[in-house]
């Protein structure tokens, strides 16, 4: 496809050495592959499965130095390496127990393993021909995470389930066609299968999917006209290196192969001064939990982030495809499997966009009317995981919000339908089911709202019952609750009670003398709908809950902790909380859980219309009043003449 018609500009690679918390810069990748071979680490089969900045602690100083860490694949087991690059020495390496502590992520060079096995395997074989299938190299494999359950013959050993999908031409669409019933399981060190389950043999769905053929689903429409949208004297924004600021907004950019886009060190001007919101904002984890609990589907419960890695899965943009307007992008190193440095073309996007009416008011004593228009600074990056597609989206207001948006596309993941499957997934084409699942996200917040320190209050609206103080009943009122510790702050969103969180700054105070103030807005859509006692629940116990607060520890990076591929239960934010620290006027990180509970329906085969959810943060009492007060009136120029508003 071609895309074009609009400008854009490349505003460099990501990465700054200069700076403790920027990415690794294309040369600092090299220079780890080279200290991790001079060390005799990487060496013989040795694979890195990660590799990133190691973030220095904000509380001690000004931090000074640049670290990486690496987690190395060493067999069935992973080593950890933390590795200095003014020195360029290894400062420590400890290996990863897999059993206490689990897997690193898996390797793009393990999918190709998995077809070479289950390609000479003549069990595999044999059950493809009991489906009527006699060519192996017609069957699309997809190789999935295998979670964790108890079975003593796989216990410590590296592992990857795989389904299957025929694709009878190269051209076809596999995902149209599952191959139930069976699956393998993969020992992904032994290079052999450990297992085959196929339980059944329903047949195989046969309607087409294939939308990416023209004409396959009908001729085109021919009623668009053109949409153009242009700024005549370029964008609003500037960008240095990793800095970008755009209107009062400032802010730099960051890339990892892991999380994919992080945002740090996020500033408003306000009358000339500088003033914190954010030290660090991100989408820490993804996790993709499915509901069929058939014997070859009960496992399918995906970290997209920790055992995929969302980062090193982004997309390479195109222009007039992926973002309009006047665009700039930004290049991302992901660093390989042996220390080389690949520079993802286009990556990141950013542009702005016009957002609507930013306020306006026609006064009937003055006679005037005013005006203005909103406009957003949109920071987003794409990334394919399998057979979904996700948009990462960030956008700044002039106002002082901040939103956060993930987009879901591409293609459910398939079955076939049959009695079994039907109270768990939707029949989206004749013999072709869609499981039910969720898409649950955990953002990463760092504030600092004028300083470091900071409170959390839960804020519900409060009803007043019909008394001397309410003698007509109609008060409103609202009812704060401070959290003061971990388990405190462990909270889930309320709309009947229009539930939000403010977060304080109990050292700033504003023109009426309240502490400054931000608000997390949630969505508060379902959490993790598993049961409390099943083994994903114990994996992926954020999700479980809208909000965990606890206090900043720079090691305490991960809501699912810093190896979810095969974890053990209790990893992540439970063994962060679980000394109940103080939260009330510390150094906070907010942890927010959101996103879609999906029931497939016929709209969204052969592929997904996007679906959209997420969050917004608002200033409360941040501001003395309207930070836009100053936006001007604006020019509208258009095909049809002029306008001034």
């Amino acid at each position: 496809m071609t895309c074009t018609c609009q400008t854009t500009t490349t505003a460099g690679v990501i990465g700054d050495a200069r700076t403790p918390f920027a990415s690794l810069s294309q040369l600092e990748v090299e220079r780890v592959g080279e200290i991790l071979r001079d060390a005799g680490i990487l060496v013989a089969e040795r694979r890195i499965a990660y590799l990133g900045v190691s973030e220095p602690d904000r509380r001690v100083g000004t931090p000074t130095g640049r670290r990486a860490v690496a987690q190395v694949l060493d067999g069935a087991r992973g080593i950890e390496v933390l590795i200095d690059l003014k020195t360029s020495r290894v400062v420590s390496d400890h290996p990863i127990d897999p059993i206490a502590e689990g897997q690193v992520p898996l390797l793009s060079e393990e999918h190709g393993l998995l077809r070479e096995v289950l390609g000479a395997d003549q069990e595999w074989a044999a059950a493809l021909r009991k489906r009527g299938i006699d060519d192996p190299s017609t069957v699309a494999l997809a190789g999935l995470s295998a979670g964790r359950y108890d079975a003593p013959h796989l216990t410590g050993k590296r592992l990857a389930r795989v389904l299957a999908h025929h694709q009878p031409t190269p051209n076809s669409m596999p995902w149209a066609h599952p191959i139930d019933g069976l699956l393998a399981i993969v020992d992904l060190v032994a290079g052999e299968v450990a297992e085959i389950v196929d339980t059944h043999q329903p047949d195989i769905p046969q309607e087409h999917g294939d939308y990416h053929l023209p004409g396959a689903f009908g001729p085109e429409r021919t009623t668009q006209r053109p949409i153009e949208i242009r700024q005549p004297e370029g964008p609003s924004f500037q960008i240095d290196g990793d800095e970008l600021t755009w209107e009062k907004w400032s802010l730099r950019v960051a890339f990892d192969m892991r999380e994919g886009l992080i945002l740090q060190d996020i500033g408003f001007d306000d009358a000339g001064r500088k003033r914190s919101i954010l030290n660090r904002a991100s989408i820490a984890e993804m996790l993709v939990p499915y509901g069929d609990p058939g014997p070859v589907r009960f496992w399918q419960n995906y970290f997209d982030t920790g055992e995929y890695l969302l980062g090193r899965l982004a997309n390479s943009l195109e222009l007039g495809c992926d973002c309009l307007g006047e665009i700039a992008y930004l290049d991302a190193v992901i660093p390989d499997a042996y220390g080389r440095a690949r520079v993802l073309r286009n990556a990141v996007c950013i542009h702005e966009e016009d957002a609507g009416i930013l306020w306006k008011h026609t006064e009937q004593f003055t006679g005037t009317t005013d005006v203005r228009r909103q406009r957003r600074l949109v920071i987003s990056f794409f990334t394919t995981v399998g057979n979904y597609d996700y948009g990462f989206y960030w956008y700044l207001y002039l106002d002082g919000r901040i939103e956060f948006e993930a987009k879901a596309t591409g293609i459910v993941f398939t079955a076939a339908h049959d009695e079994r499957t039907s109270r768990f997934a939707s029949e989206l084409a004749p013999g072709l089911a869609a499981p039910y699942h969720q898409h649950l996200f955990c953002a990463r917040l760092d504030v600092a709202l004028d300083g470091e320190r900071a409170h959390v209050d839960e804020v519900d609206v409060a009803p007043v019952a019909t008394g001397p103080e309410n003698p007509w009943g109609n008060a409103i009122a609202k009812r704060a609750t401070r959290l003061r510790t971990e388990g405190e702050g462990n909270r889930n969103a309320d709309a009947s009670v229009d539930r939000t969180w403010r977060v304080s700054n109990p050292d700033a105070t504003n023109r009426m003398g309240a502490p400054v103030s931000y608000v997390l807005h949630p969505e508060g859509k379902p959490v993790l709908l598993a049961a409390e006692d099943s083994v994903i629940a114990g994996r992926a116990a954020f999700a479980r809950n809208h909000l965990w607060v606890t206090p900043y520890h720079a090691d305490e990076r991960y809501p699912a902790g810093p190896l979810v591929n095969q974890s053990k239960p209790g990893q992540g934010l439970p063994s962060y909380v679980a000394d109940d620290e103080n939260i009330d006027g510390e150094r906070l990180v907010l942890w927010h859980t959101f996103g879609l509970t999906h029931f497939p329906r016929l709209e969204d085969w052969p592929i997904m219309p996007v679906d959209t959810t997420g969050f917004s943060l608002a200033p409360y009492g941040f501001f003395d009043r309207n930070p836009t007060l100053d936006v001007p009136s604006t020019s509208i120029s258009c095909h049809h003449g002029h306008g001034h508003c």
